[in-house]
């Protein structure tokens, strides 16, 4: 297409409430505008970008046997409360009422939806496996949207829902679509990683994330340096020696002894107070769990991971004891695992030490002298805390972990019974036995998967598109359009490329070559072709990559040979 035809509305300066990359240049390069909080217009040369990424996302369903389909955004709460999430799913649903006081919702996602769907249509086992999928508008009413499309209310997804008769058929499914996956982040030119993932409000018992790596990121990635492990760091393990650590040589442990320690409440104060290092304390962090209240204990300069610990627990739900909740028979500040009475759970390296102080459970005193192995008997063990840099990795005896911030572009769950048990959506399986269906859900933000491309890829001058998810392929700029050459040529140019399928945009603006430069690095089309009258007269043009800043000259007569053949090397 041609410039002038198009509506490009370029900006100088982003926004001001515009924090990372992608939003200020989404929005300087023209591919969106604000609305309302959270909720953006696309205009022409973003929803081109979106279209290619919907293009390679259907390509790769359709060939593992998805079959697309389009749901109602609005979904009745009966279907919300059938499932249990009515109440559960909390403030982000968007809850409405039509003219008739019956109340809807605006779907965030659509489990249900789906179910209903099939328990109506599905009776016998030889109707499944099936795998549907959709891409569609979502609308989660986060309470602080921000970071442009990448965290909207509003918002464009793949989302994907299969349905089979036992555990073995939807791993099957869910291996077709990791690799389905991977495809599409590698063919929208991204660097990602696949990364094991808690399944967070949409429940199940298997999840994996698929997260781009950009310093923007919201996540931590946690990632072997070594084999292939990788896991989000809510979930990232570490591998802990099993091996008791005992005292030095010829010393026994000593006994435990109490303390004062004065208006020393944090672990660094406590730390500093007695002269030992914040690994030789132990901390103890109270939590509420739907059967009370339990502890968490771990070494001092270690957090604890509330996901790791309710599955150690194995508890619906964990959270932070409300200090101003408690009746004062808590010393906060001071609490131990030694005379606290309640359940009480520690990681495995809490095992490991040899002496250790903790809060003494009364005010202003802690204990020393602590030997776990020998003082802290009958209590659960296991991983529970936060994964860390140079953590020796779970998987392999050579690496350690590196750490990364990462975007979540794709999301895949094993669901189980959950939605089908509580929805009834049965079958009849071979022997005439009615039995729940077993379910899989997969997700992929399409418009995060256009604002990570640029995340990961841009510089300081504005976008540098991937070629198979760039609004277009080639800019042909001609730097004078009063001069009748560089037109004809330009247009010769742009002519032949249209005629042979490419996609090319011809910058026909009467602009000084200053101002198309500064577009054109700010829209990042993988090429640019220059056409100047100078080096037109020599029988010149020039081609640019945009991703590298590579440029040279070359002759007119082949500069079409030569831009395939770049564009195919790219």
């Amino acid at each position: 297409m041609k410039y002038s035809q198009l509506f490009i509305p370029t900006l100088k300066e982003a926004p001001a409430d515009a924090e990372i990359a992608s939003h200020k240049y989404m929005v300087r390069a023209g591919l969106i505008r604000q609305l309302a909080s959270g909720i953006y217009s696309t205009l022409p040369l973003g929803l081109r970008v979106l279209r290619k990424i919907e293009k390679i996302v259907r390509e790769e369903m359709n060939a593992i046997g998805g079959q697309e389909v389009f749901l109602p955004s609005i979904q009745p709460s009966e279907l919300w409360e059938e499932s249990g999430r009515w109440e559960f799913y909390g403030k982000e649903l968007l809850r409405i009422r039509d003219r008739h006081d019956r109340e809807f919702c605006y779907g965030p996602t659509h489990e249900e939806v789906i179910t209903d769907m099939v328990r109506k249509e599905v009776r016998s086992y030889r109707q499944l496996p099936l795998t549907f999928y959709q891409i569609q508008t979502k609308f989660r009413d986060e309470v602080r949207p921000r970071f442009g499309i990448m965290r909207g209310r509003e918002f464009m997804m793949k989302d994907a829902y299969s349905f089979h008769v036992d555990e073995e058929s939807v791993l099957e499914t869910y291996e077709d679509m990791a690799r389905a996956y991977s495809n599409i982040f590698e063919r929208c030119g991204l660097e990602y990683k696949k990364v094991e993932a808690d399944t967070g409000s949409i429940g199940g018992a298997h999840s994996h994330e698929f997260h781009v790596l950009a310093d923007s990121g919201e996540d931590e990635i946690g990632f072997c340096n070594s084999c292939g492990y990788a896991s989000n760091l809510e979930l990232a393990q570490r591998r802990i020696d099993q091996e008791t650590n005992r005292p030095e040589s010829g010393k026994t442990p000593k006994d435990i002894e109490q303390i004062p320690t004065p208006g020393k409440k944090t672990i660094a104060d406590v730390a500093s107070f007695l002269s030992v290092s914040e690994k030789e304390v132990i901390k103890t962090v109270v939590f509420e769990s739907p059967s009370g209240l339990v502890a968490g204990l771990c070494r001092g300069d270690r957090e604890i991971n509330p996901i790791k610990l309710k599955k150690l627990i194995d508890c619906e739900w964990l959270h932070p004891a409300d200090q101003n909740k408690q009746d004062g028979n808590i010393p906060f500040g001071y609490i131990g695992p030694i005379g606290l009475d309640m359940p009480k759970y520690a990681d495995a390296e809490v095992m490991k030490m040899p002496q250790a102080v903790a809060g003494a459970n009364k005010v202003d005193f802690h204990l020393g002298g602590i030997h776990p192995p020998r003082d802290l008997t009958g209590i659960e063990t296991g991983d529970i805390c936060y994964a860390k840099a140079e953590d020796p990795c779970p998987q392999c005896t050579s690496g350690s972990l590196q750490v990364k911030r990462g975007i979540e572009l794709g999301h895949i769950f094993v669901l189980g019974e959950k939605y089908s048990k509580a929805m009834k959506a049965h079958f009849l399986d071979s022997n005439g036995k009615e039995k729940p269906m077993i379910m899989g859900c997969y997700g992929i933000g399409i418009g995060r998967t256009a604002a990570a491309a640029i995340e990961q890829l841009h510089d300081e001058k504005g976008i540098r598109w991937p070629k198979n998810i760039a609004p277009f392929q080639i800019e042909i700029m001609p730097l004078n359009m009063k001069d009748s050459a560089t037109v004809e040529a330009a247009e010769s140019l742009y002519n032949k490329m249209n005629e042979k399928g490419l996609e090319v945009l011809l910058d026909d603006r009467a602009d000084r070559a200053g101002i198309k430069f500064k577009d054109a690095d700010l829209l990042g089309l993988p090429l640019q072709l220059i056409i100047g009258p100078k080096t037109l007269k020599e029988g010149m043009v020039e081609i640019r990559i945009r991703n590298t800043g590579e440029a040279k000259s070359i002759p007119l007569d082949q500069a079409f040979e030569e831009t395939l053949k770049l564009l195919d090397e790219l």
